[in-house]
């Protein structure tokens, strides 16, 4: 940490922009035990800067299937808390992102996350996803909601990075995960090099890397226990911005037992193959499924605190450097 660090953490790192994930509860999600407003509650008792939540998350009872009234009362909500919302959602195409869009619009959100989920070669799926970017351009560019391309497991950051440039689309942004390029065969912190002037938003969460022939995928873990520069890589986040804070919500995304495998190799040609995959699932366990339910509930709880630590320990770091 250089001088100039420590002065935007001491400034910054205090009331950093926290947002509950939902996938932080996807297995209580899945079995329905929580909801997208028992989310607005957590978030609120833990004194968050707002929610992050995907269209299917709750199942029968997710956003998706909300009606009129129920979008009023949870808009209605999220104000009274002083919540801000981010609607996900998981692929690209035009009728995904009317959803996606329909939903953000009528629960008050702000902004809208997606990432790409095409099969084909890389050149092939970089021109579908620049079509896809330019039907969000044209039909929302004016619709008082920001847009993030997740950096998710198959395209590299410098891919990623042109995306957005040629787009010409200023309410697009790159999201940073702490782990997805895991999976595109990079390394956290010189993928964080490459993208970093597009990044406003992140997901953080830790994980175990493994090595698969020429690739490597990831196992998400409790945070603190796994192998990323999780301190590092908040440090390098936090301090984007010259005269104001470039990233403005850091979604807390504990995923414990998300296994994603390898899609980049070091041995692939200039055009690889891009595989089509399904959109992120962590299993439920087989057994003991209620003791599984209350653990997630604990771990979502303790990755809080745990972040609110290694914040607390930059903050220190920075004032003996001040």
């Amino acid at each position: 940490m250089n001088h100039i660090q420590a002065k935007k953490i001491v400034e910054r790192a205090r009331d950093l922009p926290l947002y509950l994930h939902a996938y932080a509860f996807h297995l209580n999600m899945r079995m329905e035990k929580i909801l997208p407003e028992d989310l607005l509650d957590i978030a609120s008792q833990q004194q968050l800067k707002g929610v992050k939540i995907h269209v299917v998350d709750g199942e029968s009872q997710s956003l998706r299937h909300a009606s009129d009234e129920r979008f009023a009362r949870f808009a209605a909500k999220a104000r009274r808390l002083g919540l801000d919302v981010h609607i996900e959602t998981s692929a690209s195409d035009a009728g995904t992102i009317d959803e996606a869009v329909k939903i953000a619009l009528k629960s008050g959100a702000t902004s809208v996350r997606f990432y790409p989920r095409y099969e084909g070669t890389l050149s092939e799926v970089m021109e579908i996803i620049a079509k896809d970017i330019q039907y969000i351009k044209a039909q929302y560019q004016h619709s008082g909601l920001t847009f993030t391309l997740e950096q998710h497991e198959d395209l590299q950051s410098h891919e990623l990075v042109r995306l957005i440039q040629q787009a010409d689309f200023p309410q697009l942004s790159l999201l940073f995960d702490f782990a997805n390029m895991i999976n595109a065969n990079e390394e956290p912190l010189e993928a964080l090099a490459v993208m970093e002037n597009e990044v406003t938003q992140v997901h953080i969460k830790d994980a175990l890397i493994t090595n698969e022939g020429e690739g490597r995928g990831h196992t998400a873990c409790i945070s603190g226990q796994g192998e990323l520069p999780f301190k590092e890589l908040l440090l390098q986040l936090i301090c984007l911005g010259e005269d104001k804070p470039q990233v403005t919500a850091f979604g807390l995304e504990e995923e414990v037992d998300y296994y994603a495998p390898a899609f980049r190799f070091t041995n692939e040609d200039k055009n690889p193959w891009i595989p089509l995959r399904e959109m992120s699932e962590t299993p439920l366990p087989t057994s003991g499924l209620e003791e599984r339910l209350n653990k997630e509930i604990d771990d979502a709880m303790n990755q809080i605190n745990h972040v609110r630590n290694i914040l607390s320990e930059l903050n220190q770091d920075a004032m003996a450097i001040l």
